[in-house]
């Protein structure tokens, strides 16, 4: 959709499998791109929201260049990971739990803009309790309110530039929220490269 100028990543669910791949995603090829989308559409949630926050978050301000190599950004250098190239989030009414928390981090932390359809508002963090019989039921643990000081269950985390999957797209080949995204990120990126 890009040209090849932008990269992309998904993030299934919040998992620490989940983590790991996105490294690995993003330590290839997505690495040379003027910019990634990230998607969190139909994520179910799990618990990594900081680190894979901490991702996108991090910026470069040292180049490191080994003798006989070529430039490398020096957290990248260091081991470290971060992305350091601007990025759009694309989320949807099925982006749940963690994936609510992500939405809300990058946000607040200013990282770019989020396109699709507002996130579920189902997050709350539930833990098991044993029944008489041996059974467990989860129950409501842990309270999450946004930066507003809002709480976060019952209230979808909102989106910059709201699109709609017109029913049948998928049958024929388009996605238009990403490619909503696509567009959003290469009006940021700029024209050229």
């Amino acid at each position: 959709m890009s040209g090849g100028r932008l990269g992309y990543v998904h993030l299934a669910d919040m998992s620490s499998d989940s983590l790991n791949q996105l490294y690995l995603d993003l330590d290839a090829e997505n690495q040379s791109k003027q910019g990634v989308v990230v998607d969190v559409r139909n994520n179910n949630g799990g618990f990594i929201n900081g680190y894979a926050l901490d991702v996108f978050a991090r910026k470069n301000f040292l180049t490191m260049t080994q003798r006989g190599y070529f430039p490398v950004p020096s957290r990248q250098a260091l081991g470290q990971r971060a992305l350091g190239k601007p990025t759009v989030l694309v989320t949807n009414e099925s982006s749940l739990s963690d994936a609510e928390d992500f939405s809300e981090g990058y946000r607040t932390l200013g990282l770019g803009k989020i396109v699709g359809q507002p996130t579920a508002g189902w997050i709350i963090y539930t833990g098991p309790e044993t029944l008489i019989d041996g059974s467990t039921v989860r129950v409501p643990q842990v309270r999450i309110q946004g930066a507003n000081g809002e709480d976060m269950e019952g209230h979808p985390r909102p989106v910059d530039i709201a699109v709609e999957r017109p029913l049948g797209e998928s049958a024929a080949g388009h996605d238009a929220q990403l490619e909503a995204a696509v567009a959003t990120l290469l009006q940021q990126v700029g024209a050229g490269h």
